[in-house]
């Protein structure tokens, strides 16, 4: 077998959309993220874990523009999830429908802007319910190691007693809305449908800009662009004290706008304004109880600690910073004040959003037979810094803003650790590649490049010898999506022929082929023809062709599978989501369809829902043929057929586990049983969540083998070897290092592996070197996909994130070195 080349290409549009707003579910276990493009993601909260996972993702209007999200708590057992509502600056409320992945509008515009929203707080239901995941409960509420050092002695973090909920409020949860109009407006949150209006508090000079509400309910706090901060009470509706904010006059006034309120359940309420200052007030009688100016721009954002002694800002200079209330001695007295602590600056732009995260899953999926029969050896496993703060029950801090990224900080231990890159790679473009064909630019594959609104259709040239870098690939073809609309999936037909894509209204399907001038296949222009689907098909959440080209496999929105005949432009089948194959009437009312595999043979379809449910149908018999309901409760990150057996399915999880599935015979594959919960803990620790699988060609040596990769690093699999098994075929071993040098990460690992041979005395035969299944390669530059192009060829795309970085719109504040 040849070594296998790599091939690497970076000629690729990439750009992500900045996060507006963050929300945390009401156990704490998933993450909100709405960005600017009108995309709303859902985060799954992972400890011990590099690679957080994105549950799912759904469209949204990106006419509107987003100003704040809200994530209100189950109203029963039954009941998932709560309701996720946002508001808009053209003053609409929309509800995002985590189970149909859509958003449906439930207020109106209210004729004006509304700026932020807040839930009234509901304390004592919350600290009833106790968050449950994977068959293990958190018991680790509030948990505090801080081990920062302070000339200041700290407060205990206890909870008090006395400042616990006593007031009820209505059977809903009430939501206040602060508006452009100087107003707040009341609204209830019933189970479903629209918003009940209560009424509206007393109009005020200046836009209301930000909202919370106090602990026990009693009072509403809102901040104003006039630089006031008022207080009002709840039954009577009146106001009860207002605040001049500023430091020492400066900002005061019309020039400044209190942006983020917080209050605490010490009595605290916390501002942060235009001018760059966090202010500490009494919230009883509205006076300043201290003051911090360490922000060099707009404040936009607060977030506290669960325990409510640890308040952190950020803002328009890219800093997040920690404030902690601590007590100080005298000889008359014992007082608390709140006192700096230390900051963070790992985003490059402005920061729009913070929140607080609890991680609930399952920490360690060992097992305790594994655990007892550990061996004890020299080298330590591979560690992160992300893992001794990410812990079961353990808050984290969740930052994002204008530079696309979201990144996790130890609560607790702020400024001992590095913050944790949630997402390396937002948004990236999704990829489909071709199998081998003649084109008339020569034998190569195309390549498809899904954008927001456009396909971009580029050929990858055969070259010969082991390529660094490819030049870059000139897109031969753009296609638009019908009204500029988002484009929500898309595919290729395996031999070019065939380009299908989904917005948020209905599917399309083009043929795609090359022709000059003349009408002869020389080199030549790509054209497209837009073909005829049957009338009906609804808009589709992941697409696919058939292995021969002849269908289009939809997965609509009605949780429905459609087959459409090519040729003959018609429906053939339709599969209904089951959960038992034999029972017509059981249809499966949860998730759409979000990722979908189909064998090489052309008899199975696979189809996942994003919570990890997955649904088998023989395309042979037209029926569904299994149902496999999710492994370990975790989701599918990526799957696909073996190509050597076209019965057996490989999938990843979010739980860093890989499962080979024998669909045939309706189980685990025997690979799976034997292996599956004792896989290397350098796999389940991942970095980066796993986004794809690469198969080797279907007639190559190595069918037993696939490449698992996220975009951060590459792990090669063959379940025909024990997993830790030391290989020394001279074969395997150059499938495995896979040209070491190309990765800008691992000259000093080969380094240090040279060390560790050296220690260990291991004598290597020339023209052979050791290498383990389970190996892992990092790659220099955030990668997008990956896959075979051949036998013996690798095709790698990745883009530079400084080159990403360069096309969003400069930061407000810049940090200027050694100031």
């Amino acid at each position: 077998m040849e070594k296998l080349q790599m091939r690497r290409c970076s000629s690729v549009d990439w750009k992500p959309s900045a996060v507006l707003a963050l929300a945390t579910s009401f156990d704490g276990s998933q993450v909100a993220a709405v960005r600017e493009d009108g995309t709303l993601e859902i985060w799954l909260v992972a400890p011990g874990s590099v690679g957080w996972h994105c549950q799912l993702t759904i469209p949204g209007d990106p006419g509107s523009r987003v100003s704040s999200l809200v994530w209100c708590r189950p109203t029963s057992k039954k009941e998932r999830f709560g309701r996720l509502l946002s508001s808009s600056l053209d003053g609409s409320v929309v509800e995002w429908d985590i189970s149909a992945l859509k958003q449906k509008k439930i207020l109106d515009s209210v004729a004006m802007s509304i700026w932020q929203m807040a839930l009234e707080p509901n304390d004592n239901v919350r600290s009833n319910i106790k968050p449950i995941a994977n068959g293990h409960v958190s018991t680790k509420a509030d948990v505090d190691s801080e081990s920062e050092s302070s000339t200041i002695g700290d407060v205990d973090d206890g909870s008090d007693d006395e400042t616990s909920s006593t007031y009820v409020g209505a059977t809903y949860q009430r939501l206040a809305m602060a508006c452009e109009d100087g107003s707040i407006r009341l609204y209830n949150v019933p189970d479903a449908d629209a918003l009940n209006y209560l009424r509206s508090f007393p109009r005020v000079s200046g836009k209301m800009l930000s909202v919370t509400w106090s602990h026990d309910s009693k009072f509403i706090f809102s901040g104003s662009s006039d630089g006031l901060i008022r207080c009002w009470d709840t039954r009577s509706f009146h106001e009860k004290y207002r605040i001049t904010a500023g430091l020492g006059g400066v900002g005061s006034g019309p020039d400044l706008c209190i942006w983020s309120l917080i209050s605490l359940r010490c009595g605290t309420l916390v501002s942060g304004d235009s001018t760059g200052s966090i202010q500490f007030w009494d919230s009883r009688h509205g006076t300043l109880l201290g003051s911090q100016r360490h922000h060099k721009g707009d404040v936009l954002a607060l977030a506290t600690a669960p325990n409510h002694r640890r308040v952190f800002s950020a803002g328009s200079d890219g800093q997040v910073i920690l404030y902690k209330l601590s007590k100080e001695e005298s000889a008359q007295e014992e007082t608390s004040k709140w006192v700096y602590v230390g900051y963070i600056r790992a985003h490059t732009h402005d920061i729009r959003a913070l929140t607080m995260a609890v991680p609930i899953c399952r920490e360690d999926a060992s097992t305790d037979e594994e655990k007892a029969t550990k061996i004890r050896k020299k080298d330590k496993p591979i560690e992160y810094s992300y893992h001794k703060w990410a812990h079961l029950g353990v808050p984290m801090l969740i930052s994002s803003g204008d530079d696309t990224k979201l990144f996790a900080y130890s609560a607790m231990e702020f400024t001992n650790f590095a913050p944790h890159d949630i997402c390396p790679a937002p948004q990236r473009p999704l990829v489909n590649l071709t199998k081998q064909r003649s084109t008339s630019d020569g034998d190569g594959q195309i390549m498809l490049i899904q954008q927001y609104n456009r396909l971009d259709v580029k050929v990858l040239e055969n070259v010969t010898g082991n390529v660094k870098r490819a030049r870059n690939q000139p897109t031969h073809l753009q296609l638009k999506s019908e009204g500029l609309r988002r484009i929500v999936c898309s595919a290729i037909s395996a031999d070019g022929s065939h380009v299908a894509y989904s917005h948020n209204v209905r599917p399309c399907l083009f043929e795609l082929r090359c022709q000059s001038e003349d009408g002869h296949n020389n080199k030549g222009v790509w054209l497209l023809k837009k073909l005829k689907l049957p009338k009906g098909l609804p808009s589709a959440y992941c697409m696919i062709f058939s292995v021969d080209s002849s269908s289009l496999i939809i997965g609509g929105r009605d949780r429905k599978i459609y087959v459409v005949d090519i040729r003959k432009s018609e429906i053939i089948r339709t599969f209904d989501l089951q959960r038992k194959a034999d029972d017509m009437c059981s249809t499966v009312s949860e998730s759409p369809v979000t990722k979908m595999f189909t064998s090489n043979d052309g008899q199975w379809l696979a189809a996942a829902n994003c919570f990890g449910d997955i649904y088998v149908f023989n395309l042979e018999t037209q029926r569904q043929h299994w149902y496999m309901h999710r492994m370990n409760e975790a989701s599918i990150t990526a799957g696909g057929f073996v190509p050597g057996t076209s019965n057996v399915l490989v999938v990843t999880t979010s739980g860093n586990e890989v499962y080979l599935l024998d669909v045939e015979a309706k189980q685990l594959g025997e690979w799976s049983r034997r292996h599956t919960r004792h896989l290397p803990r350098r796999f389940r620790e991942f970095p980066g969540e796993v986004i794809g699988l690469a198969f080797p060609p279907r007639f190559s040596h190595s069918h037993s083998s696939v490449i698992v990769y996220s975009s951060r690093a590459m792990c090669y699999i063959d379940f025909s070897m024990p997993i830790e098994a030391v290989v020394q075929d001279k074969d395997k071993i150059t499938n495995l290092e896979i040209s070491l040098d190309k990765f800008g990460t691992n000259k000093p690992a080969k380094l240090n592996l040279e060390r560790k041979r050296r220690r260990k005395n291991i004598n290597i035969d020339e023209g052979s070197r050791q290498c383990k299944n389970f190996d892992f390669y990092a790659f220099e530059h955030p990668v997008l996909f990956v896959n075979h192009l051949s036998e013996g060829s690798l095709f790698i795309l990745d883009k530079k994130w400084m080159d990403v970085v360069k096309t969003f719109d400069a930061p407000v504040h810049k940090h200027v070195y050694g100031t």
